[in-house]
């Protein structure tokens, strides 16, 4: 580790191609850790059992994932969270990724305790609200007084990460201060989101529909959570740079601390 290039910890998505399980990083997150934040980006594999590996956590404790790392970020996912692990018992919507799953939770709550930078995006920010005790809605545009958030898969790739809705940013939050503003426009890409916010979290962003996008935790040093995708060409964006500056700042401030 240096000064100027911390580490950041990124979990991994497990996926399947062909007859192969494979443990993946989209590029767009890892191009965002290494020259938006300016830290050395290194891939957290994922702890639980999977069709080709016995569970790691037996040989692995997962707090120990975590050493030599001066962050942590969580990307978002194709998958879902699978609603057992936020103590809902309905079916939920597939696809789910328990292994991603099973490695976040405890990675989160392991990287808390320790007052390690936290940067959660999407899928990352429903599961930094599990780990802090919230819940999460399975499918938002199921509920009513909400809209639907999900994007288009028929649309071209570019067109699904344009703008979809404003965000009303907290007064004297921590977003505002980076935004120089109390409103931005972001993307909407998500199906799930936050039903109970964690105890342990601060609002920093509301949707029109009063869904929450955006969240911290004020008692930790840097740890927060946005509902959309500010990695998404992030150096065309001043808010997004502001944001993974910002993440990139705290983990170089653990270095030199």
């Amino acid at each position: 580790m240096t000064q100027d290039r911390p580490s950041i910890g990124i979990p991994v998505d497990v996926k399947t191609f062909g007859d192969d399980t494979m443990h993946v990083v989209g590029e767009k997150y890892i191009a965002a850790v290494a020259h938006g934040a300016g830290a050395k980006p290194l891939l957290v594999p994922a702890l639980g059992q999977g069709p080709e590996m016995a569970s790691l956590n037996d040989v692995i404790a997962p707090e120990t994932m975590l050493d030599g790392l001066d962050g942590l970020f969580l990307t978002g996912s194709p998958s879902n969270m699978k609603p057992s692990f936020y103590g809902d018992d309905s079916e939920g919507v597939a696809p789910f990724d328990e292994q991603r799953d099973r490695t976040t939770l405890a990675l989160l709550r392991a990287a808390l305790a320790r007052d390690l930078p936290i940067l959660a995006l999407c899928r990352g920010f429903q599961e930094l609200n599990v780990a802090c005790g919230g819940t999460l809605y399975t499918a938002v545009h199921e509920q009513a007084d909400y809209n639907d958030h999900r994007d288009d898969h028929d649309q071209p790739r570019a067109e699904r990460y344009q703008p979809r809705h404003p965000v009303t940013l907290t007064e004297n939050g921590l977003l505002t201060q980076l935004a120089g503003t109390r409103q931005v426009e972001v993307n909407s890409l998500h199906g799930q989101g936050v039903a109970q916010l964690g105890p342990s979290l601060a609002v920093e962003a509301i949707a029109p529909d009063g869904l929450i996008e955006a969240a911290r935790h004020p008692d930790r040093s840097f740890a927060v959570g946005v509902q959309w995708h500010p990695e998404w060409q992030f150096a065309d964006n001043p808010f997004s740079k502001a944001l993974f500056t910002a993440f990139g700042d705290a983990a170089r401030a653990g270095v030199q601390g």
